[in-house]
């Protein structure tokens, strides 16, 4: 069968010309009309205020069954404007100048993207002359209201963006010039001080802080003085720093340990008080260093905020990683900005102090394949696009992969051997059942902002691959490397990955990509954790760095020990594992696993040290899709027992908190997206009364004595696990540092995939890529 439509349309059927079923410009910028916002200047990011938008119509006026939107970008997590509560927080009117009756809705997804977030506005009788007005108030304050609540990030140019449609042909024309406003951080209400996690001796390095404020970012209205104290022997460490007015971030240079040792900064105030203390760091004479990165995020150009030269600039001065990549949806990438994209990681990298890499993500459906991150070792490479859903034009070059494995078929066509990817669940989980390709794909994504994703590896597992573990931020607010999930959808803190490295370079950062040389954790000020993993053999193996089922002339070398991420073929002999972790806050256990298969939970404290402190967490998400949000929202009450304190875990999101009433009742707004959260609540007495617990999913009543060491689990799984664990803790759990070894029993046939996951008590997780031994 043939397809009888012509090549090209002609002028004769410009119904066919159309873009998504409208003509982008058929009406003159300079006839749409115009909009004016005020008040206009700085607004604090979260803040509520209101404002007023005009929009004198144009030449054309607005007819009949016209309309106007007002939209605002996907990321943003402004409130959401209602029209009914007047006394209510984000009312919203609209009227015509004239008294046209107009119909007004609010719509998450009624525009393209980027800028979903829609107010809909529709002449439904009368209609506008040019010249007459529809005036919009956002946050209307008049009846006793508190305003509009803003987006809880910064960015400089924050659009109230106005398309017209005044002929009602549903053509939809944005105005030639947009109302906007700035947002800007808040006074800090904490600091944050990182410095390397893994050094040689002698080796130079900087001591980084800055405050952030209610939301995370990082605060311009520092003013603060800090002692420095060392923890161990850290040359050039001066007596004091400051944080002044108008700056971001303090950086204190030329620190160094002549001799291997373990050390970290505390930060002390005025009065003597602890402010932070850091990661630690370790110094010692070793080939493989650590290096942070957040590989995983997009800006304005895409569906992120704030330039991507913004982007990069964040990252290595305000969130003080070593290394960033840019992945925007392939299908928002013009050339132009594919060409730009790569001049600024040209201009931002820079051996030895910053690392930007190129790429993108190929964004396809998760019917064929879903996400997958891909990066290329330098500039110029050949985007192979998923679709060309938002680029005008097509694809002219032949060079679209419209499914994952045709992706991976090209890669391998063409010889781009040098290629690196991983897949990750953002809106369109990867299906890697459908589509892998461990010669390119080396890693799976378990953690980004939009939550933990466990069963991608679980996947990978079943699978039979060979990959690693990597975390990442997928941040679309502007602040890779520290991005919090602010007031929206976004249900976790960014996450970031530990690259063991020989040095910070593109070149050492692929080896380490390739090598499954890394491990991730779910980020935040206390995420840059140290985790060791190694394992030694009673036997030699043969260890391979590239997996010899998929390159069957890999050579491997004769080993009686591996690193995370190794391949090691070990016919007779058994396996020992080791295991050290250092971190900025207690660790609260360390599970170790085969697999899938729980090996061994390995506390810092036994039985005899617990006291009468409870935890509470809630765990799970809904399902893979983009909606796996699972609603938490609950109460606890100890019967016959008192509550002396308690403490949230994980409340991310500062407008969901817990609550106490009265000695006994806790309560709290909650929700999680495959990551956790929960409280510890300290008793008066450890042995008597009963835990009342109740939340949407389950509900329980659980006698105190009965709460031990190991976890009571409430299940209510459905598509993906979803649960709540009961268990009990020290009172004070001093143990921030762990070291044990163990034997790890080895199946006889398939792979032994040997990781960990550490747990610490302030709510961060960190994950290794397996070591894979096989017989």
């Amino acid at each position: 069968m043939t397809d009888s439509r012509p090549a090209t349309h002609g002028s004769d059927r410009p119904w066919e010309d159309m873009d998504s079923g409208v003509i982008r410009h058929a009406i003159r910028d300079d006839q749409l009309g115009r909009a004016e916002i005020s008040p206009t200047g700085r607004f604090e990011a979260g803040s509520h205020a209101s404002f007023t938008l005009t929009y004198t119509a144009g030449v054309f006026g607005i007819d009949d069954s016209g309309s106007l939107r007002v939209c605002f970008r996907f990321a943003s997590d402004q409130s959401t404007p209602q029209f009914d509560d007047p006394k209510g927080a984000n009312y919203c009117t609209v009227e015509a100048s004239n008294g046209a009756v107009l119909q007004v809705r609010w719509d998450p997804k009624a525009n393209v993207r980027p800028w979903d977030r829609t107010l809909w506005i529709k002449v439904v009788r009368g209609y506008l002359k040019e010249g007459e007005t529809i005036t919009i108030r956002f946050g209307v304050t008049d009846h006793g209201g508190p305003g509009m609540r803003l987006q809880t990030f910064c960015e400089d140019t924050f659009e109230f963006r106005v398309l017209a449609d005044p002929i009602a042909t549903f053509n939809f024309q944005p105005l030639p010039e947009q109302p906007e406003i700035a947002i800007v951080p808040g006074k800090p209400e904490r600091f944050v001080a990182v410095i390397p996690t893994r050094r040689r001796p002698g080796e130079t390095f900087a001591l980084k802080i800055k405050g952030e404020d209610r939301w995370g970012n990082p605060s311009d209205q520092c003013s603060q003085t800090f002692t420095l104290e060392a923890t161990g022997p850290i040359d050039g460490l001066p007596e004091s720093a400051s944080l002044t007015p108008g700056t971001f971030a303090l950086e204190v240079p030329g620190l160094s340990m002549a001799e291997p040792g373990t050390a970290s900064v505390i930060l002390r105030d005025e009065a003597g008080s602890i402010v932070f203390e850091t990661n630690p760091l370790i110094v010692e004479d070793t080939p493989l260093v650590h290096f942070w990165a957040d590989l995983h995020g997009q800006s304005e150009e895409t569906i992120g905020t704030g330039s991507a030269e913004a982007y990069f600039a964040f990252a290595r001065d305000k969130a003080f990683v070593d290394a960033c990549g840019h992945q925007g949806n392939d299908f928002q990438i013009t050339d132009a900005f594919w060409g730009e994209l790569n001049r600024i990681t040209e201009r931002f990298d820079e051996p030895g102090r910053f690392v930007a890499l190129p790429g993108y993500e190929w964004s396809g459906n998760t019917s064929l394949g879903g996400d997958r991150n891909v990066f290329f070792p330098g500039e110029d490479r050949v985007i192979r696009r998923s679709s060309h859903a938002l680029i005008e034009g097509g694809d002219t070059d032949g060079t679209d992969c419209i499914t994952a494995r045709e992706l991976f078929e090209a890669f391998s066509r063409e010889g781009e051997d040098d290629v690196v990817c991983f897949a990750h669940c953002g809106g369109r989980y990867a299906d890697i059942a459908y589509a892998h390709d461990g010669r390119f794909e080396r890693s799976v994504e378990v953690h980004s902002s939009w939550g933990t994703f466990e069963w991608l590896l679980h996947d990978a597992l079943d699978l039979g691959y060979r990959v690693g573990v990597v975390t990442n931020s997928d941040g679309h607010k502007g602040r890779p490397g520290a991005s919090y999930p602010g007031a929206g959808k976004f249900g976790a803190i960014g996450g970031l990955s530990c690259y063991l490295m020989e040095d910070l370079s593109r070149p050492a950062l692929l080896d380490a990509l390739r090598k499954r040389h890394h491990y991730g954790t779910t980020g935040g000020p206390g995420g840059r954790t140290i985790i060791d993993l190694k394992a030694s053999f009673s036997d030699e193996g043969t260890l391979y760095h590239d997996d010899p089922a998929l390159f069957p002339a890999s050579r491997g070398r004769s080993a009686t020990d591996a690193l995370m991420g190794d391949i090691v073929h070990l016919p007779e002999g058994e396996m020992e594992l080791a295991v050290s972790v250092a971190a900025n806050a207690p660790i609260e256990r360390v599970a170790i696993f085969n697999g899938r298969d729980l090996v061994e939970t390995v506390r810092p404290y036994g039985e005899s040290d617990l006291g009468a402190r409870v935890r509470v967490l809630w765990e799970g998400a809904e399902y893979r899709g983009r909606f796996r949000e699972v609603i938490w929202d609950g109460e606890a009450i100890f019967e016959d027992n008192r509550i002396t304190h308690a403490r949230p875990v994980n409340f991310l999101n500062p407008d969901k908190t817990l609550e106490r009433e009265g000695d006994s009742r806790l309560f709290w707004k909650a929700l999680t997206t495959g990551n956790y959260g929960g409280f510890d609540a300290w008793l008066t007495d450890g042995s008597s009364g009963t835990l009342a617990l109740a939340t949407p999913l389950v509900s329980a009543r659980i006698p105190v004595a009965e709460i031990g060491l190991e976890d009571t689990i409430l299940d209510a799984s459905g598509d993906l696990p979803r649960f709540v664990r009961v268990f009990r803790l020290p009172d004070e759990n001093p143990h921030k540092r762990l070291s044990f070894t163990r034997a790890i029993p080895l199946k006889a046939s398939g792979d032994n995939a040997v990781y960990i996951r550490v747990t610490q008590e302030d709510g961060t997780r960190g994950w290794t890529s397996p070591v894979y031994v096989y017989r």
